[in-house]
């Protein structure tokens, strides 16, 4: 089942990735002068690509509006209408 805690491990992991990245040795990949903003990079997308699916997740798991149901016949679903 989904829950709060889920948001929570996830950070824990994003958060390891992205030391892992600022620390790493970045020589072999990228220019010396660069490295500084490859890092900022990866670790600024990390981040947003975090909060866009914490937010996501988290109005899934308590959304504002309650769902309607669509799945009743119409003729239901009129009468059901007309004594509300």
């Amino acid at each position: 089942m989904a829950s709060f805690w889920n948001v929570i491990f996830v950070l824990a992991v994003i958060a390891a990735i992205c030391l892992g990245v600022w620390k790493a040795p970045l020589d072999k990949f990228v220019a010396k002068h660069d490295q500084t903003t490859t890092r900022v990079t990866l670790v600024l997308g990390l981040s947003v690509c975090y909060l866009m699916w914490a937010i996501t997740f988290l109005a899934q798991l308590h959304p504002l509006i309650q769902p309607r149901r669509n799945d009743l016949r119409p003729e239901v679903e009129d009468i059901r209408l007309a004594f509300n």
